[in-house]
């Protein structure tokens, strides 16, 4: 009796463990700077974590200073975990699209070069067909052309421990405007670099992250 009991307690745990995991699916997307795009999805109600990393390249395991250099490939990107009984895919790219100036081919805003393209990595033909649907409905709302690619997902690498979560960091770090705490650089970096200025310019009222 006793190892029935035991067994269908692992069962059941199991069965647990497993619900919690298909209650998670991911999305993985390029947006320019991942510091920011980090920052934006991590407000997201339904969004459970957001990991900064590079992704689309051919390099394996790259550095910041191997993927900013140029030649390996790689976008500055993140992998967004999420409940999708609480938000979904396609709301996410709703957001991600209106965060972003996706008719931008050579960069974003400040950020110039190959890694700090837009680009979404749909990560099975499900969320590759919603990516199809997201950019024609950005299309059309922004009256423009949209140049953001949707592309075969690729391994996914995480950044380096010092860019997770850097607009929360407390640690001091040299700037153009003195030393500051991480959290100060990175909100400078965002101004001065123009990234909300120009989103609302392009968005208006429907950028889900500037006021």
């Amino acid at each position: 009796m006793l190892k029935w009991v035991l067994t269908a307690a692992v069962l059941s745990a199991g069965l647990a463990a497993g619900a919690v995991q298909a209650a998670t699916e991911k999305a993985v997307v390029a947006g320019g700077c991942f510091w920011c795009v980090e920052a934006d999805f991590e407000k997201v109600a339904g969004v459970k974590s957001v990991v900064s990393g590079y992704t689309g390249g051919t390099t394996e395991n790259p550095t910041y200073e191997q993927v900013t250099r140029k030649g390996t490939g790689h976008y500055e990107a993140v992998e967004i975990a999420f409940d999708p009984a609480k938000i979904s895919y396609g709301q996410i790219l709703h957001m991600f699209f209106r965060s972003v100036n996706p008719t931008d081919a050579g960069g974003q805003f400040c950020d110039r070069g190959d890694s700090y393209r837009t680009a979404i990595f749909p990560l099975n033909a499900e969320q590759a067909a919603i990516a199809e649907g997201a950019k024609a409905d950005a299309g059309r709302d922004l009256g423009k052309k949209i140049v953001t690619p949707i592309l075969a997902a690729k391994p996914f690498y995480e950044a380096e421990a010092y860019h997770q979560d850097y607009y929360k960091g407390s640690n001091f770090v040299i700037t153009r405007a003195g030393p500051k705490r991480q959290s100060e650089a990175y909100q400078f970096y965002r101004v001065s670099c123009g990234r909300d200025a120009r989103v609302r310019e392009l968005w208006g009222s429907a950028a889900p992250f500037v006021k």
